[in-house]
């Protein structure tokens, strides 16, 4: 879609510069007489070839920004979209092909919007969560991990985290691919999540492509709700979910999660259960509510994989897996940085994400750098 627009973009740029080029009788131009709508004065026709030349920089301008991938191209395209209109409703017998290039133009930069609209909706969602006193974290002692399950306390020293400052927030960049039904190809998928741990809830922020199309979703978990919201560019809603079952899904994801930031798992609204020397059972008291999931470590320490019951796709609960399969320590913190998140159904196995961690950070100075 980028290069497409990008293409469309210059192309009507340099059209736009045969006005100014035809204005100023700089060149014969074939189909290019200057005609109007109305009679126009010859100072007034160089006015009009001075403005197709503003549009004409402001699209290759705005075709630039756009090859670059730079977030602002739109605005600068949806100007020069307005004026060009305008010129092509005074040129009208000559220009009126130029309309179907702007209605083109018009939905990119409408869609470029919403999108940009979405984004920042969900910046003010994670600055919303992230508010109010956090105080300087804590440094996590081995004493701490004492009365926890011994597979726990394997996986949490083998992690490094203990003697390093507990995580309170945590910025959390993802890359991989999802889908919605089984068989179906995995889309394309990058993601920017961040956490709270006391109250715990996360913001989770995805940008997909379904079918060439922009989708963008939000799942969120403020310690008591959570919500849903897939859409097409940020401007047509396509998941809109709330209820039980999202809410405790989306504090499923925060007990699960917490893999990232391991401290986490001697937080006071979680307690453990031992099950054997390799697994143990993690509970989440949420405000209202609690969930449960199995966590398994391997003979290192290591996490490797996580069950639980979760409502699927807004229905009754099924088995909820995560699989880890590669481990690093991006921050000084080991932990699981591939993987993959399956549902067990009765017709089978259903993968429907496979992610890479890139980047996580634990106490972040800035949680939304430049």
């Amino acid at each position: 879609m980028r290069y497409i627009t990008t293409f469309l973009l210059l192309t009507h740029g340099t059209i736009c510069m045969l006005g100014f080029v035809s204005a100023f009788k700089l060149a014969a131009v074939p189909g290019l007489s200057g005609q109007t709508l109305w009679p126009l004065g010859a100072g007034l026709q160089r006015a009009l070839g001075l403005a197709w030349l503003l549009v004409a920089v402001g699209l290759v301008l705005a075709a630039f920004l756009r090859w670059r991938g730079l977030g602002s191209w739109w605005l600068v395209a949806g100007a020069a979209v307005v004026v060009s209109q305008a010129l092509i409703v005074v040129h009208w017998p000559e220009a009126k092909a130029g309309t179907l290039v702007n209605v083109l133009l018009a939905l990119a930069v409408l869609f470029a919007a919403a999108g940009a609209r979405f984004d920042a909706a969900g910046r003010r969602q994670a600055e919303r969560l992230l508010s109010g006193p956090l105080g300087a974290p804590t440094i996590l002692t081995n004493d701490e991990l004492a009365p926890l399950p011994s597979p726990v306390r394997r996986w949490l020293l083998s992690t490094g985290a203990v003697g390093r400052p507990r995580a309170a927030t945590v910025r959390l960049r993802q890359s991989g691919g999802l889908r919605t039904r089984p068989q179906e190809p995995l889309m394309p998928a990058v993601a920017t999540q961040y956490f709270r741990v006391d109250p715990p809830g996360f913001v989770w922020l995805v940008d997909l492509k379904m079918k060439r199309l922009p989708v963008l979703g939000r799942d969120d978990f403020d310690g008591r709700t959570g919500r849903m919201l897939i859409t097409i560019g940020g401007l047509i809603p396509i998941v809109n979910a709330t209820g039980e079952g999202i809410d405790r899904g989306a504090a499923l994801r925060f007990l699960g999660e917490l893999v990232w930031f391991p401290s986490a798992a001697t937080s006071p609204a979680i307690t453990w259960e031992p099950l054997d020397d390799d697994s143990a059972r993690a509970t989440l008291q949420a405000d209202g509510f609690a969930v449960s999931a199995v966590f398994t470590f391997d003979a290192s320490g290591r996490f490797t994989s996580l069950r639980a019951r979760r409502s699927y796709a807004g229905g009754p609960e099924e088995t909820w897996c995560v699989a880890a399969h590669e481990w690093r320590a991006p921050h000084g913190v080991v932990v699981p940085v591939a993987g993959s998140v399956t549902w067990k159904l009765a017709a089978g196995d259903f993968e429907y994400y496979r992610f890479h961690i890139d980047d996580v950070e634990e106490n972040p100075e800035r949680l939304f750098p430049r």
